[in-house]
């Protein structure tokens, strides 16, 4: 099948490069998964890639908990992972003004010049997207920015009223955003930011997983299923695949479970 035949009207409107290759990558591997690859040693992951590389389309690192990191452990993971067809995603939450994020895309870990996709909060205002463009220009790369629009804990302050919205109208015209962070456990909220984004920017959803309910240290959990029919463009498994007894079959469950939703979806 071709892209534009599963995304429909989403392909139409996503025009940007980075939106193409990510919806690309979903339909050459049948998998929406983003892999929350928490694991804290190199060794740790580069097991996990072994394990689940035909599976998963994207990888979500914190490069920071890693205990034994290195700059050359570290090229050789991210090489390894997009020669799979994986994009990578550096789940960094930056907050700060637009100076200082760009600048912490430099630093010890150098996130520029090897992460596909950051995330970030819009607390301080949108300067924090020109300065992360910035940070990926500097390097003569392209990246892109997922705005937490809602998050999947509970008692999360994006909660307030306004404040999803604040988000979704500074976002969805500026080019360095990729897209939104949405609320996978609850399908509902989910539709209601699906319908504020429009088609042009994607959402990717953490709180998914086959088993449905609460978690560890106030993690909500809601079925992928639904969170791909509400409007989900990616589903960001961690536990469920991470800390199975066997990943490599927990991924490609989640694969077909995330795959079928976006075909009924279409």
């Amino acid at each position: 099948m071709q892209p534009e035949e599963v995304w429909g009207t989403r392909w139409t409107a996503a025009s940007e490069p980075l939106a193409r290759r990510w919806m690309t990558t979903v339909v050459n591997k049948q998998s929406m998964v983003v892999l929350a690859a928490d694991r804290q040693t190199m060794a740790g992951l580069n097991e996990l890639l072994d394990d689940v590389a035909p599976y998963v389309s994207a990888l979500k690192t914190h490069v920071d908990l890693v205990e034994d990191w290195t700059p050359e452990a570290w090229d050789d993971f991210c090489a390894r992972a997009k020669a799979e067809d994986m994009l990578v995603f550096e789940d960094r939450k930056h907050g700060d003004i637009g100076k200082i994020a760009r600048d912490q895309m430099g630093g010890v870990y150098d996130s520029r010049s090897w992460s596909d996709l950051m995330t970030a909060h819009l607390i301080s205002g949108p300067s924090v997207l020109d300065g992360m463009a910035e940070g990926w220009q500097s390097v003569r790369r392209t990246g892109g920015v997922l705005l937490l629009a809602q998050m999947s804990s509970a008692g999360n302050l994006l909660e307030i009223p306004g404040y999803t919205d604040a988000v979704v109208a500074a976002g969805k015209g500026h080019p360095a955003c990729f897209g939104f962070i949405g609320n996978g456990s609850r399908a509902d909220e989910l539709a209601e930011l699906r319908a504020k984004v429009g088609d042009g920017k994607m959402i990717w959803t953490p709180g998914v997983n086959i088993v449905t309910g609460d978690a560890e240290l106030g993690q909500r959990y809601g079925d992928p299923r639904e969170a791909v029919l509400a409007g989900s463009d990616g589903i960001i498994v961690g536990s469920g695949i991470h800390r199975a007894d066997d990943p490599s079959t927990a991924a490609k469950q989640y694969a077909e479970v995330s795959w079928n939703a976006l075909l009924e979806r279409a």
